[in-house]
């Protein structure tokens, strides 16, 4: 490979004192950090997490190996790394008002199999969420292991609705009693990754005691919403809660797992040794960080900030003629269907068309799509890592104008210059590292 080409911007300190020995790497990271400060971030499971969280996911702790748990490890040298985990799990509790927490998991997937390996045996039924409904992989997709393992049935949504009173497209609780009543799952899963209301968890906890279920909660998505009591808590209900600590919660990437006092010891063996082997203490230690960064008052402020942003976007995106699957959202996410904008453009085409125009999202199925999940009917849209770096409302329908722009300009590449350069613009009022971001104004947000 050759040096890095010289139209690439210089990373700032320390990534280039570090990395002067890899200029590639260098480089690569670079262009990453120029990607992430100027243009719009907007996929729903992603974030801004603080500098403080990133020193800790880059510290010395990747050194360490420690299989096993605090003060029952297979190697030696752990009394800081069980210092570190014990805080990391007591402040998940204290943060969610949980019994236990194992923070472990190395994502939300690995904490979902760790649950379904923990308390339902290979071949028992499942109860899940579709995933073309909205649901996960690891909610029983084909796709996925969780599928091979265990005897998945699938609940999904009513159907759309024009009123705007009583919307469709939300979870059809009916289907699931019924289904429960029917095939007596030993679990019921309630969480979605493509669903834009609040889930409740009074209705699935009555399911799964009318059938004698266990049900958990799978909170990917949602969890710093909770944390910063913009989204009811399901752990006070369920039996066992999992979540990602790197979507709303604006941690490092991984998963985590809360449950009852009684689940521990099984929820703790299906982790290690069950499914993953020694942990990544380096990133427990930045779950930490985050864990306390969202205990913290401004972090209220912030999940109440993402879901105003979600609606003031949402409401805007209706404006330009896009359909919002559910006639809106209650959440920190939006789907679109873009079929009353234009019948013709595709979920895939749209994803395309406004990353060249600096409109970071994902082509998303919406419920009953006629298009494949490659090609899809429809684009899912969040607000948290554009609230984490200062927008507000009024920079939400800006943002809307521009998605529209671009797309009904998609084939004239100097109109697509245009809007990527305003929103270059925009960003560079709302740098989240302004350090990373030579010129930013005073508007960046540095959580340092």
């Amino acid at each position: 490979m050759t040096d890095a080409p010289a139209s690439r911007p210089t990373l700032a300190s320390p990534y280039q004192s570090w990395l002067a020995g890899d200029p590639e790497i260098a480089s690569l990271l670079a262009a990453e950090a120029e990607r992430q400060t100027t243009t719009l971030q907007l996929i729903a499971s992603e974030n801004f997490t603080s500098p403080a969280v990133m020193a800790a996911t880059g510290s010395l702790l990747t050194n360490k190996y420690a299989e096993g748990y605090p003060g029952r490890r297979y190697y030696g040298g752990n009394q800081v790394i069980d210092e570190v985990e014990d805080l990391a799990r007591d402040r998940a509790k204290s943060l969610f008002g949980a019994e236990h927490a194992n923070v472990q998991p190395h994502a939300g997937a690995m904490a979902n199999l760790a649950v379904y390996q923990a308390l339902v045996k290979p071949g028992e039924t499942i109860l899940a969420m579709r995933l073309d409904q909205g649901g996960h992989l690891t909610h029983g997709s084909p796709a996925s292991i969780t599928s091979k393992v265990w005897r998945f049935v699938s609940y999904g949504l009513t159907p759309a609705s024009d009123d705007p009173d009583r919307p469709g497209e939300i979870i059809d609780f009916d289907q699931v009693a019924d289904l429960a009543k029917a095939e007596r799952p030993k679990l019921i899963v309630a969480g979605a990754t493509a669903y834009s209301r609040q889930i409740p968890s009074e209705p699935f906890r009555e399911i799964a005691d009318s059938v004698g279920a266990l049900f958990l909660f799978d909170l990917a998505h949602p969890a710093g919403l909770v944390a910063g009591g913009a989204h009811p808590s399901p752990v006070p209900v369920a039996d066992v809660v999992t979540f990602t600590t790197h979507k709303t919660l604006r941690g490092p990437r991984g998963g985590a797992i809360l449950c009852r006092a009684d689940l521990a010891k099984a929820i703790d063996s299906a982790v290690f040794p069950g499914l993953q082997g020694g942990p990544l203490e380096h990133v427990v230690a930045a779950k930490a960080v985050a864990f306390a960064e969202a205990a913290r008052p401004d972090f209220r402020d912030y999940a109440t900030q993402v879901v105003a942003n979600a609606r003031a976007l949402a409401g805007a995106l209706a404006g330009e003629g896009f359909r919002l699957v559910s006639n809106g959202t209650e959440n920190h996410l939006m789907l679109l269907d873009l079929r009353p904008f234009d019948a013709e453009l595709t979920g895939k085409e749209a994803q395309e068309v406004l990353d060249r125009a600096g409109i970071t999202l994902n082509r998303n199925t919406i419920p009953d799509d006629p298009r494949s999940p490659f090609v899809t009917s429809g684009l899912r849209l969040g607000t948290a890592a554009q609230t984490t770096a200062g927008m507000g409302e009024e920079e939400m329908g800006r943002v809307a104008g521009l998605i529209g722009r671009a797309l009904r300009q998609r084939g004239d590449d100097d109109a697509l210059a245009a809007v990527r350069a305003e929103v270059g613009e925009l960003c560079g009022a709302f740098p989240p590292y302004p350090t990373l971001a030579p010129g930013a104004g005073p508007a960046g947000t540095d959580r340092s």
